[in-house]
């Protein structure tokens, strides 16, 4: 069967890694992004690789999004047979002067992981015109623990509370998917990554490795081994799966 991967988000740190590996190993990628102009530039850095990728634009924080990328898939005869859940949105994450939330931001950061994950995997689970095998949603340890007040300079008055909240809940829906899908022979599991390097400094880093039984922060190239060991056939009997990494952190 031909690999064709819907990978969401695929212009940020984590998509970018991930779309040009798995067009490197032969797939068709399709992936969204608000910005053409950075689809454009993510396109022309992987040709001349074995496989190839489509980009389409979408803004998840819109009605209809959703919808209106099922029907362009539709209208270009593209089958998806995996998925990965990767959009994000760095605006969902404000935090008030006073460490608080509000509740639009608390919402909007609630429908990126959760919702729009939800939508798009019953989307193409539902379509006959889809092929879909496999999902993973791209968690974080943050939806297993609670944040370590230690590594953070400022008492956690800067760390969204709903970002934590909400991958708790796509946890959860990885798992009700999974059962829902089963009769389908749909697998849909999760990858909780703990924090990795690129958007932090290094007084954060060395705080970081003294919390992580590993002594550091993941590398962004370790980011590609769990999500391909969750989307190919060797791990053919995993399904519901929450994989923690994270360098250990969550296990003290």
């Amino acid at each position: 069967m031909n690999k064709t991967v819907l990978l969401t988000g695929g212009t940020g740190l984590f998509g970018q890694t991930l779309v040009k590996h798995f067009v490197a190993s032969g797939w068709v990628v399709v992936t969204t992004s608000r910005d053409q102009s950075r689809l454009d530039q993510l396109i022309r850095s992987c040709d001349g690789r074995k496989g190839s990728v489509i980009g389409i634009v979408a803004d998840f924080s819109h009605k209809g999004a959703v919808v209106r990328l099922l029907e362009e898939l539709r209208s270009a005869d593209i089958v998806i047979s995996h998925l990965v859940n990767n959009a994000r949105s760095i605006s969902s994450l404000a935090v008030e002067s006073d460490g608080t939330t509000s509740p639009a931001v608390f919402l909007r950061e609630f429908e990126m992981d959760v919702l729009i994950p939800y939508e798009i995997t019953m989307g193409l689970s539902k379509s006959a015109e889809h092929s879909l095998s496999c999902v993973v949603n791209i968690g974080s340890m943050y939806g297993e623990v609670a944040p370590n007040p230690a590594l953070y300079d400022d008492n956690l008055e800067k760390s969204p509370i709903q970002y934590g909240v909400s991958k708790s809940a796509l946890h959860h829906l990885t798992r009700e998917l999974a059962v829902r899908l089963a009769a389908k022979n749909i697998r849909v599991n999760c990858v909780a990554f703990g924090g990795v390097e690129g958007r932090t400094d290094q007084s954060f880093r060395d705080r970081y490795g003294k919390l992580a039984p590993s002594g550091r922060m993941l590398k962004s190239i370790e980011i590609i081994g769990p999500i391909e060991f969750l989307l190919s056939t060797a791990s053919s009997s995993v399904n519901g799966h929450v994989l923690m990494a994270d360098g250990g952190w969550s296990i003290w």
